[in-house]
């Protein structure tokens, strides 16, 4: 499966015209947060993929369109404290960042740690039904420890790293740390999750079930 993983910035080559030409093929779209919702429905609608999104801490509730207010992006399926098979793959997310001033989609660790407890159950069923836990795990911040910066607002969250170490998802895409550098680490390799920084887009092909068949390898990125 090719999967674009989009967070944080708009990419003009994705809301273009372009972007059949560049990125036709892919099958899934995955929003880690803080974007418009009619940024990810043109993609989904160029693309004619499957779209899921989590929320940033700069997401909006509402969104003001044309045909009025909108409070996700029509055709997409929000993953937060979600478990879904998508043509196989199977995903999951939670949104959001630490709690750093008043607004939505910010919580502290323990939240967090709820957020993630709520998964289990589907998890512990994907694992007697297609004999693994997961494939993707979508979040908008990242692990603690991974990717992370010390300044509150962009601290790792605890639970994650946890759920990685735990539940083994072959990937664990997230957003909000920007990159402002050339020789900043993207992808992680963490017990058996390759943690990828998707700040402005990533195009990751996906075998669903791979890290069961293929055990330690390298994800293969089209740029």
């Amino acid at each position: 499966m090719n999967v674009l993983t989009v967070s944080d910035i708009l990419v003009p080559l994705l809301y273009s015209p372009r972007i059949k030409e560049r990125f036709g093929g892919t099958d899934v779209a995955i929003d880690c947060g803080d974007l418009p919702y009619y940024y990810l429905e043109y993609i989904g609608d160029e693309l004619n993929s499957g779209i899921f999104f989590v929320r940033g801490n700069h997401s909006k509730i509402e969104e003001s369109t044309t045909a009025g207010l909108r409070s996700a992006p029509l055709g997409a399926m929000d993953l937060h404290r979600r478990v879904v098979n998508y043509r196989g793959l199977l995903l999951a997310g939670v949104e959001g960042s630490l709690r750093y001033r008043p607004g939505p989609f910010q919580y502290s660790q323990s939240e967090m740690w709820w957020h993630v407890f709520a998964l289990i159950p589907i998890l512990l069923t994907n694992r007697v039904r297609y004999g693994r836990f997961l494939d993707v795990f979508v979040t908008h911040a990242s692990p603690w420890g991974i990717h992370d910066q010390p300044d509150l607002t962009h601290q790792g969250i605890k639970a994650f790293r946890w759920f990685d170490k735990v539940f083994k998802p072959a990937y664990h895409f997230h957003g909000h740390i920007h990159v402002y550098r050339p020789d900043t680490i993207l992808e992680t390799k963490f017990e058996r999750t390759w943690v990828i920084n998707t700040f402005g887009y990533r195009l990751t092909q996906i075998t669903p079930g791979e890290m069961d068949l293929a055990g330690v390898n390298s994800p293969v990125h089209n740029t």
